[in-house]
């Protein structure tokens, strides 16, 4: 064996560790190229810093990192002009694993520069090279003076060597002889794909195939007011290209008691409730991590599409330590805290230009009410409601209209919505001509954020405009008298119960205005809650179609009612019953098939 070869054993802390690399810590093989250039910045970034301390007095040169495909010799390699390694530094920093070099580097120089862009740390981000290669060379010079050049090679045991190289330009070459396994990264267009999705907006210029992949300037550094809304609008489409124009956007600059960089767009959020997963990125100093950020974004923000760029936010560790990090849990509150400023700014700036925006915000202001208790306690002051008449009215508003028409006779204001103004228009008439108002309260969290607004306001409660009929829906002390008789009412009653015939819809009778229609469909207000609510949420209550949760109340006062208590027969009084029946069905949009057919024959027979 040649003097200038040194071999040994890599110091590990656990057993078989290229195994565990290559299976459990990283489940996406093309992190190794993520990993890999993020060291060579972090190099780049450390000489950098060395010369602008005055320690590196030597010619920086162009500073950049080079990715080569070799196809025939089945190579990959990451080529950096940044400090360099020495023999001694091969052996401490690579040879044991979790042992950082940028560590060592960080406690050095704390204080005398900016260090929050060092971003990876020689360790097990390394070793992820062994993922896809079955041997890894490391040619490498120091920058510093009289420093020889050094040759790590090691074939994926833990076994390695290190000899004298003939490297004679400053910095480093990692050479990865490709395992058959991991063929696929042997093209220009994987190798390209990979590189433009993790490395896209690093802070140094990566060369790949004669081009320059990357912008190191990416518009969530540079200072909010250095740009222009068509900078913030080209940005939205370079990260989405077939995307709408967003609504606005919220550019976030933290430097304490955590670093956070982003940009936050609204884009026009559709009422379909699912929130449009993996369109929040998440970087760490430029650097591409996720972008799934279930674990570090509230779940109402994700919603939201842009970048988050945080080196505070500990990558590759469990969800469960995640969801309890001091640091992650900051960041959602200074996020949401955020979000809810910027809308409350432009509600309060120009509210004209918020409420036109509003029908794109409703759902995701809602929601985020329904999951954030701080975003609740902002958002009460500029969340929107909206009557049957398109008028919009902030919530306090909206309750200052209601004071004295749509009180019930224990004091409670009763806001009474509609969840579908053309189905259930026909109770809509009738409460307007009341003078009652009816929200719109039509999305499909609406049945969550109705029980949210009755626990939070004592004194109101939520009607939906078929709960009740409209003389009802607003208790009062008034009461009625009926023009039929008692006889009559059992009579009408009876005739019914016999006519529809199932035990699950209730009938019942009730002395109402000559206004209402002569016989409704009530869904009972709680019953109906609860089975949309367990619809929302993926389960049948009890199985029980909500269909069968009905109340047929009978208008004893409708002139229709009299009509057919004075039919000459049995038969022309089940005609008319059927007729009334069928159109309080109607009204409901439940009646169809061989029902909806016999009731236009009917109606023809009676024209």
């Amino acid at each position: 064996m040649e003097e200038n070869i040194r071999q040994g054993s890599i110091s590990v802390n656990t057993e078989n560790i290229f195994p565990i690399i290559k299976k459990s810590l990283y489940s996406n093989h093309e992190i190794f190229l993520r990993e890999l250039v993020s060291n060579a910045v972090d190099a780049t970034q450390k000489i950098k810093t060395l010369s602008s301390l005055s320690e590196f007095k030597g010619e920086l040169g162009e500073l950049k990192i080079t990715i080569s495909l070799d196809e025939e010799n089945k190579t990959i390699t990451i080529s950096d002009n940044g400090i360099g390694l020495t023999a001694d530094e091969m052996e401490k920093y690579i040879n044991q694993v979790a042992f950082s070099g940028a560590t060592e580097f960080v406690e050095k120089y704390q204080g005398k520069t900016e260090l929050n862009q060092m971003i990876g740390q020689f360790g097990l981000g390394f070793y992820s090279a062994f993922m896809v290669a079955k041997e890894v060379e490391i040619h490498s010079l120091s920058w510093k003076e009289a420093s020889e050049p050094a040759i790590w090679k090691c074939d994926g045991s833990t076994s390695f060597t290190i000899s004298k190289g003939s490297k004679t330009t400053r910095g480093t070459d990692i050479v990865l002889h490709i395992a058959e396994d991991s063929e696929e990264f042997l093209t220009k267009f994987r190798l390209n794909e990979v590189l433009t999705k993790y490395g896209k907006f690093l802070p140094v210029n990566v060369e790949f195939d004669g081009k320059i992949i990357n912008n190191t300037n990416p518009l969530w550094m540079r200072k909010p007011s250095d740009l222009t809304d068509e900078d913030y609008i080209k940005f939205y489409e370079e990260l989405y290209p077939f995307a709408e124009k967003p609504l606005f956007w919220i550019h976030l600059n933290v430097d304490f008691p955590f670093t956070l960089t982003g940009i936050l767009y609204f884009p026009k959020f559709k009422a379909d409730f699912e929130p449009q997963k993996n369109k929040i990125q998440l970087y760490s100093n430029q650097v591409f991590i996720t972008d799934a950020v279930e674990d570090i974004v509230p779940e109402f923000l994700r919603l939201l599409h842009g970048v988050i760029d945080s080196p505070d936010i500990p990558l590759n560790v469990s969800r469960s330590f995640l969801q309890t990090d001091s640091n992650v849990k900051k960041i959602n509150s200074h996020i949401t805290k955020k979000v809810a400023d910027k809308l409350n700014d432009i509600f309060k700036a120009d509210r004209a230009q918020y409420e036109e925006k509003w029908p794109f915000l409703d759902l995701f202001v809602k929601f985020g009410m329904l999951s954030d208790e701080k975003f609740y306690d902002k958002a009460i002051s500029f969340l929107m409601l909206q009557d049957t008449d398109n008028k919009l009215f902030t919530v306090e508003e909206y309750l200052k209209t209601l004071e004295e028409s749509q009180k019930n006779k224990d004091g409670k204001t009763v806001v009474i919505y509609t969840s579908n103004p053309v189905d259930q228009h026909s109770y809509i008439s009738a409460l307007n001509k009341k003078g009652y108002s009816v929200l719109h309260l039509g999305s499909v969290i609406d049945s969550h954020f109705v029980g949210m607004l009755e626990n939070k306001f004592e004194n109101v409660t939520l009607k939906r405009v078929d709960a009740s009929p409209a003389d009802k829906i607003i208790e009062k002390d008034e009461e009625i008298t009926s023009v039929l008789n008692e006889d009559q009412t059992t009579q009408i009653k009876t005739l019914f119960e016999t006519l529809i015939g199932d035990k699950k819809h209730i009938v019942k009778t009730e002395a109402l205005s000559t206004d209402e229609q002569p016989v409704l469909i009530i869904r009972s207000e709680f019953m109906r809650r609860y089975a949309e609510m367990a619809k929302t949420s993926g389960n049948q209550m009890f199985g029980m179609p909500m269909d069968d949760m009905l109340e047929v109340v009978i208008n004893t006062n409708h002139p229709f009612m009299t009509k057919i208590v004075k039919a000459e027969d049995q038969a022309t009084q089940i005609n008319y019953a059927e007729q009334a029946y069928d159109l309080a069905l109607l009204s409901q949009g439940l009646l169809k098939g061989e029902k909806l057919t016999k009731f236009i024959e009917r109606s023809l027979s009676m024209v």
